[in-house]
């Protein structure tokens, strides 16, 4: 039988190779999102002619039911999110109303099309490593079971989305699926983001001389490229057991300094590296590396791709 996916947030940069991912899988895809399904880096022609686009705002709980209505999902994959930092710090209630709102109305479509008979899809709910917060070192790598302790209004809301979830399982039998997603980048990430932003800074120097700028150097984060993510995200919408959370990360630290280093090397770029306090963030988790062995144990997922891979990917797609 082939699998119908939904996926949310069709037009972000993580559904896209989603998407990709589950048509090598042989999946049947439909995408909901605000606008048309956008042409991508990431999508080829013929790859984004096989997705079915319906267009959908998750703050509009009518949009919401006719996605839901359409596609008779067997898998969601709820990705439709304020997902960037400083842009839900900038419009809080906004943020909220996609994050934690936009979940809960989704799965009140899902309660309903499962109460009726007609679809009882597992739901994977994409959250942030940034909901457990600030740890001591002492505590990494991160397991599940370590108090969220959210720092951010991203990370707060993201919270929120995991409570209702989980709700929502418990309390009609949702068959949902949550993830703590630590930092990860490919082709198609907004150059906004971390990594894509140094990179294109880096690519600005000249060749030899120059200074890059970064935030906070000493910040420690768990990297992973995102075609690994997206590989753990269907393993566990076919394996992982619901009304749990699940790390999807690589395990290792590296820190911003050690990153940009890396960029300049792989661009052959002799350069120093610089803090600019303009570029930290008011509120930031020093440390943030998790550990992926319940998502290891539940599906056999392992990365398949490196650090270097995602900058090489992000350099060769500014280039071509």
């Amino acid at each position: 039988m082939t699998i119908r996916a939904l996926v949310t947030g069709g037009n972000g940069f993580v559904a896209q190779w989603a998407m990709r991912a589950m048509l090598e899988r042989g999946w049947t895809v439909i995408a909901a999102g605000i606008g048309a399904l956008p042409a991508t880096a990431v999508l080829s022609e013929a790859e984004h002619a096989q997705v079915a686009w319906h267009p959908t705002d998750i703050t509009v709980q009518a949009e919401v039911a006719a996605a839901v209505d359409e596609s008779r999902p067997d898998v969601v994959l709820h990705l439709a999110a304020v997902s960037h930092v400083p842009a839900a710090m900038a419009n809080p209630g906004y943020a909220y109303e996609v994050n934690a709102v936009g979940t809960v109305r989704l799965l009140a479509e899902v309660r309903r099309h499962r109460a009726a008979g007609t679809a009882d899809p597992v739901v994977v709910v994409v959250g942030s490593a940034e909901q457990y917060g600030r740890h001591e070192l002492s505590e990494m790598p991160l397991h599940e079971d370590i108090p969220q302790r959210p720092q951010s209004l991203y990370a707060a809301s993201k919270v929120a989305q995991e409570v209702a979830a989980l709700q929502a399982f418990r309390s009609d039998g949702v068959r949902v699926v949550c993830t703590r997603s630590f930092n990860h980048s490919g082709v198609g990430h907004g150059s906004h983001f971390l990594l894509p932003s140094i990179v294109r800074r880096a690519m600005a120097l000249p060749g030899s001389g120059g200074t890059l700028t970064i935030g906070n150097g000493d910040t420690v984060r768990d990297f992973l490229h995102v075609s690994d993510v997206v590989d753990a995200y269907l393993l566990l919408a076919e394996q992982g057991a619901t009304g749990e959370a699940y790390n999807v990360c690589s395990g290792k630290g590296t820190s911003v300094r050690a990153l940009s280093m890396a960029v300049l090397r792989r661009l052959g770029i002799s350069a120093d590296v610089a803090s600019d306090p303009a570029l930290a963030r008011p509120v930031d988790v020093p440390v943030l590396v998790g550990s992926n062995s319940k998502l290891r144990r539940a599906t056999g997922w392992a990365p398949r791709r490196t650090r270097d891979d995602i900058i090489d990917d992000l350099i060769h797609a500014a280039t071509h």
